[in-house]
This record gives structure tokens, C-alpha cells and sequence, in this order.
């Protein structure tokens, strides 16, 4: 018996190395509480709740995802960025990080 399971697509590199997450428990802490939060917005919409109310809910996911947003991309800074620099690849570092920057920032 075969499995009809495809293999897993990753949106990075394969050359992109696994880093550890300094803010990693706190980071999937928030993100639980984040979709707990998206799961209750799809509950208000299917009660017929006031559009004000969710759209107030869909107000504070985005900014929960925008602090975790920036909790990485501190950590990559500090972390990935940095190191980059002290091995002598600073430029292609600097340049996808404002990559990632600009990204964000739309």
C-alpha cells in the first residue's frame, strides 16, 4: 500500500539554516492565544454578530500579529543579521532583512 502523502513544501531556501528562536515559547504563546482569536471571529460571524464587534476583533489580531511580527524580526536583528555581519556576509544580510522590512511595513 502506497501513501498518496505529498512531501511537505517549505517556502524558504534548502540552504536556509534552522536558527533557535529566543522568544520561541512566548512566540507560540501568543500565536495560540492569535487563533484562538480568529477562531472567535469566525464564531461571531456565524452568529450574525454587529460588523463594529468583529471588525474590532479583526483590529486586534492584526496587531497581535504585527508584535509578533516584530518580536522576529528584533530577534533576526539581533541574531542571524548580526552574525552575518561578524562572518563577512553583511550586505546580502542587511539587504533581504530590509527585504523583509519593506514587506512588513505595506
Amino acid at each position: 500500500m502506497t501513501s498518496s502523502a505529498k512531501p511537505r513544501k517549505t517556502t524558504s531556501a534548502p540552504d536556509t539554516p534552522r536558527v533557535a528562536q529566543p522568544h520561541r515559547d512566548a512566540l507560540l504563546k501568543r500565536l495560540s492565544r492569535i487563533s484562538g482569536q480568529v477562531r472567535g471571529v469566525a464564531g461571531m460571524i456565524e452568529q450574525d454578530r454587529y460588523c463594529v464587534d468583529v471588525l474590532t476583533q479583526i483590529a486586534a489580531i492584526r496587531s497581535a500579529l504585527d508584535a509578533v511580527a516584530m518580536q522576529l524580526l528584533e530577534d533576526h536583528a539581533h541574531g542571524c543579521v548580526q552574525s552575518a555581519i561578524k562572518a563577512g556576509r553583511g550586505e546580502p544580510a542587511v539587504d533581504e532583512f530590509m527585504s523583509v522590512v519593506k514587506r512588513l511595513s505595506r
